[in-house]
């Protein structure tokens, strides 16, 4: 028996402080934040039991311990020697303006050693692993390098734990290596990355069978406000949802995620994760709290999100009754 749904990989949770206005007057609000935090607070909301492998150091670190436990976050953290980030940002005006942001100090190696080492030990009673990036202001090898990233895959795999991953540039390379279960990146990270050529659903496309071909077994794509796309059994399919009114689209990927892994530790097929994934992101962006939402109203949501197969995908046969290539799926997408 699982004693947690999901293990979190999320190295280094950062502390946020954001200014709000109420009636004209200054209204502070004091969260732990960064993908991986997002992502645990929407499992939560969810019904799945999170345990999140973290490094916690300095006055961030003892502040964050705290206010991850009263979100019921199991927090199996390593004692750091340096700090972790944090950001101030004032969204008065309902934009949100950068005040002040300190970067988490990069792990040292008996810091990732033992990271690694608790990670693993929670995964091992875990249904599924979910690993996340550090902040985004994080350069790649600034704060973990994706060597680690690629032998923790490796290693989760070769235990046979199903391993998600929301991750980008070579950290994304990284995993791909090793293998996972599924893979969730945006059309940016895509372009930036420089695995698709354009934003348009011909190189997009393209890009995911590649993805799946270097390790994916599942390749999740989202597009902003644009439907998701989803390669799974070989075949693409697209993913359509109402268009929310949106206060903050922080978050909404990270929630997508959550749902998708909530699923998938469960036993529930692709299908069901991405409906489930999707409604969590579409509740998110109605809402300023980042991987926030209402349980209820995620499941009410994931009624209105529909799946179609776009066609049978490109065939690894000699002979195959049918082809159709990236391209043919492409035309699919615009005629849809």
């Amino acid at each position: 028996m699982a004693q947690s749904d999901v293990a979190l990989f999320a190295p280094l949770p950062v502390l946020t402080l954001t200014v709000e206005d109420h009636a004209g007057r200054p209204d502070i609000h004091l969260h732990a934040g960064s993908q991986g935090v997002w992502q645990a607070r929407m499992l939560v909301t969810l019904g799945a039991s999170v345990t999140m492998c973290c490094v916690l150091a300095g006055e961030t670190g003892t502040v964050l311990r705290h206010l991850l436990e009263d979100e019921g976050v199991v927090v199996k953290a390593v004692q750091g020697t340096g700090r972790n980030g944090a950001y101030v940002h004032d969204r008065r005006d309902g934009e949100r303006v950068v005040v002040a942001e300190a970067p988490s100090d990069p792990l040292s190696r008996h810091e990732l050693d033992e990271l690694y080492g608790v990670t693993l030990s929670a995964a091992l009673d875990a249904g599924a692993v979910l690993l996340s990036g550090p902040a985004d202001h994080q350069t790649d090898e600034d704060a973990v390098p994706a060597d680690a990233y690629r032998r923790l895959a490796a290693d989760l795999r070769a235990v046979g734990k199903p391993v998600i991953a929301d991750l980008a540039g070579d950290r994304l390379g990284a995993v791909l290596e090793s293998g996972v279960t599924a893979v969730k990146v945006s059309h940016q990270e895509l372009l930036e990355d420089g695995r698709a050529g354009a934003d348009d659903p011909d190189s997009l496309i393209t890009a995911m069978h590649e993805v799946h071909e270097q390790g994916a077994e599942y390749v999740i794509v989202t597009r902003a406000h644009e439907p998701l796309l989803l390669l799974a059994d070989g075949v693409v399919r697209i993913v359509r949802m109402p268009q929310l009114q949106a206060a903050d689209t922080h978050g909404a990927g990270d929630s997508l995620t959550a749902g998708v892994t909530a699923t998938l530790a469960r036993g529930g097929d692709v299908e069901d994760a991405i409906r489930l994934g999707a409604a969590a992101g579409m509740l998110n962006v109605t809402r300023h709290g980042l991987g926030t939402g209402d349980v209820e109203a995620v499941l009410k949501l994931r009624e209105l999100v529909t799946v179609e197969t776009l066609g049978e995908a490109r065939q690894h046969t000699d002979d195959p009754p049918e082809k159709v290539t990236p391209r043919d799926l492409a035309e699919r997408t615009r005629e849809s």
